[in-house]
Parts: C-alpha cells; structure tokens; sequence
C-alpha cells in the first residue's frame, strides 16, 4: 500500500525514538481503564539469519492468533504468533515476485485469511519481457501450498496490490493500484477447494493517485474503498480524496463519499457505521485567505495539519480526528475499541497512532522510525485480544534487538489493558 508520488519509494528504515504521549504528555486514568498507554513492549527478530528490510502490509487472524506479512525483501509471507509473541514460519517462500527496486512491480503485496484460505497479492513475473504467473493467489494453511492462482495485472507488469474478502459470498476484491487508471477485479472463491475465478473489472476513471485499501462490511454487505485523490493532478497534492461503495455480486460502484484534505489510503471498518480512513498526504493550516496548501515532507513548509478522518458508511458524514497523519495501513482493533495507524510520514515523527473510536479523539502518537535512513514503518495489525499492535520495523541499531529488522510488539503493559470485547 505505497504511494505513488508524493511518497518516494522508501523502504530501508529506522531511527527508535522513545514513546510519547499527546496531550499533557501522560495518559489520563480513563485511558489506561479503557486499554492503557500503548508502548513497545518487545521486538521479534527475522527468520533464521535474514534481514527484514522491505515488505507491504500485514493482518491478523483473531480466531488463530497468528500474523502474516507480505515480505519482499525474502520473499515469502512471514507468520508470527501474536498470542506468545514468537516467530512461527514462513510461507511460500521463493514463490513471489520479491522486491524489484520498483513499487509497481513488487510482491508480495496484500495478505487476508478466511478459515484455512490465505490470498495474497503479487507483481507478474516476466518471461522473455512478458508478463507471465498468478498475481493473486490462494493458499491452504492446513498444507501451506498454493492450490490456485489467477492474473489480473495490466499488460505492463504492474502489481496487484491491496485485497479484502467477503466470507459470507466467498468474493475477493483485488485492486491494481498502479495502472493507470487504476481498477478492482471481483474474484470468486471456491470455499471447497480454493480455486479462484476472475470476474467483472471494475476502473476507477476519476482516481488520479492511484486506489488504496478495499474492505468489507459485514453490516451493510459492500465492498468499500479508498481512493487518495479524484480529478486531481496525480502527484499526491490534489485536495479531494473519496471512499467508494461496490457491490460484491454486480461490481457496481454504489456511492461515491468525497473527502478533503486528506489523500485516503488506509480504511478500516469501526463501529457505529464508522470507517477510519488512513490519510496519507498532510495539509497546512488555512492561511489568512482560508487557502491550504499540500504539505510535502520531502520539502517541509510551516504550519502542518495531519489528520485522520472517520467518515459515516452509510451518508458520507465526516469527522477529522488531528494530530496524526502521513499513514498507510490502518486498523480497528474491537478488544480495546481503539483505530491504530501505521503513519510514516506524520510531520512531527513517523509514529503509531492510538485513536479512540468511540468519542473520536486521538489517544497516542508512539514515535517508531524515521524515513532518514531510507524506508518506513507502514504497516500495522492488532490482535483483538491482548490488544497488540505488531508493527514491522526494517532493519536498525535503534531498537533492541532490531539490527536486521524486527516485528515491534506495541500495548500496555501486563495489567494495563483492557479486557478484549466485539465492538462491531
């Protein structure tokens, strides 16, 4: 889930800074009561003697417990064991298309399980110059074998990236989101067998920067997804970003929800008809004239205004929760009722942030890496119940332990947290 643009392609990262808590600096007792002050509690180092430096996003199944991450640099999806914080194997290593130098062409890209199936997303391979192999695969966790694989990449080899799953139809939503324009591919799952069979493409012909993270509501029984700019001018500074609604069984774009200042990639499903959408661009603060200009970290202006945004699914009803910004991955974790975001490029320190989703309030910004040394902490996931956050970190000498990258285990302390509970 890069961008594109704005962000550079940056992923070889690491400066540790010590966890900070907004606001006056300390976490209130109505915080810790209702999950705690999130720290890093632990870091899990790489498989055998390899180096974790560059990788995409992450999930957490909560009825196993177990994390997988789309890791490029070796190759392979990473699982760890969130409930015991250990290391557990890796899957189909050797099998993707790795990391290429390029973002566009990469993989593996966007995990998701269901049951014993895991899909993953990933970049053609090429043979004699021509796109060749599956960029969407199934795999039977009970074997750890890839039983199918389908293509739906562009004739130039570009990746397919992000994916969500409607378990209760058995339909993937895939998204290429460097074609241009970029589009989603409906694909049907043999629940039985894993087979997979592509349907209806669906072309996002206003999307400018590219089409970010798909989920699926289980309440409403849609696809939604995260579009960072529409009718912009494609370098990541357009102002209006938008969430479309898709219909799983038609591929009908439903609902078009437009959001300002804020460039969506991130989206995650909350309660209360809620989704959080990860912006990943930042804006000023208006000047005199009410005038706001796109913030760019690269050439830093004054006055940043990082934001996330939650909107209303079911009218567009938008409510901007400020203080954190520049993210990626984002994720609602129901044990502690909190949003979590991976976001790499807030202004003031790449960071986690902790947002409580019932009263919409920005709760932490954890410092994590700094994009100094050449990459970002971009991707997160929370198992519902103990309330940890894994957050991978390439390789550094800041963190302990993390000198060829390290899974970062963020929560409150034993005692600390709450007690896991469904709040969707």
């Amino acid at each position: 889930m890069m961008r594109k643009f704005s962000l550079t392609l940056s992923l070889l990262l690491v400066v540790f800074v010590p966890v900070l808590v907004l606001g006056a600096g300390s976490s209130s007792a109505d915080d810790r009561e209702n999950g705690g002050t999130v720290k890093l509690l632990k870091t899990i180092g790489p498989f055998d003697d390899q180096t974790i430096a560059v990788f995409d996003i992450s999930w957490v199944d909560p009825d196993t417990q177990l994390y997988y991450l789309a890791d490029r640099t070796n190759n392979a999806i990473d699982v760890v064991d969130v409930k015991d914080s250990v290391r557990v194997k890796q899957i189909a290593k050797g099998q993707f298309k790795g990391f290429t130098g390029n973002n566009n062409t990469s993989g593996p890209n966007g995990v998701v399980t269901s049951g014993h199936w895991l899909f993953v997303t990933d970049a053609p391979k090429l043979v004699m110059g021509q796109p060749t192999g599956p960029t969407v695969v199934s795999i039977d966790l009970n074997t750890d074998q890839i039983v199918d694989g389908v293509s739906v990449g562009g004739a130039d080899a570009l990746r397919t990236d992000e994916l969500a799953y409607d378990p209760k139809d058995g339909i993937l939503l895939v998204v290429n989101n460097a074609d241009t324009p970029p589009f989603a591919t409906l694909i049907q799952v043999n629940t039985a067998n894993g087979h997979l069979t592509v349907g209806k493409r669906i072309p996002f012909a206003d999307a400018t920067n590219g089409a970010e993270q798909p989920v699926w509501d289980r309440r409403t029984g849609r696809f939604y997804i995260s579009i960072p700019e529409v009718n912009g001018p494609g370098d990541g500074s357009g102002p209006n970003g938008a969430v479309k609604k898709i219909n799983p069984h038609t591929g009908e774009v439903e609902a078009t929800f437009l959001v300002t200042f804020c460039q969506p990639a991130g989206l995650t499903v909350g309660p209360n008809n809620d989704l959080l959408l990860g912006c990943s661009e930042t804006f000023t603060t208006p000047d005199s004239a009410g005038n706001r200009t796109h913030w760019d970290p690269a050439h830093p202006t004054p006055n940043p205004d990082p934001k996330q945004v939650i909107m209303n699914k079911l009218t567009g009803g938008t409510t901007d929760v400020r203080g954190v910004g520049g993210s990626d991955e984002v994720w609602f974790n129901r044990g502690d009722g909190r949003y979590y975001t991976a976001s790499r490029n807030n202004p003031v320190t790449p960071a986690l942030g902790v947002i409580d989703a019932d009263s919409k309030t920005l709760i932490q910004v954890v410092p994590t890496v700094t994009p100094s040394d050449g990459g970002t902490a971009h991707s997160v996931a929370v198992d519902p119940h103990n309330n940890h956050a894994i957050v991978p970190l390439p390789a550094n000498t800041r963190i302990p332990d993390c000198a060829k990258g390290c899974f970062g285990v963020y929560g409150a302390p034993n005692g600390e947290h709450g007690e896991g509970h469904e709040r969707n």
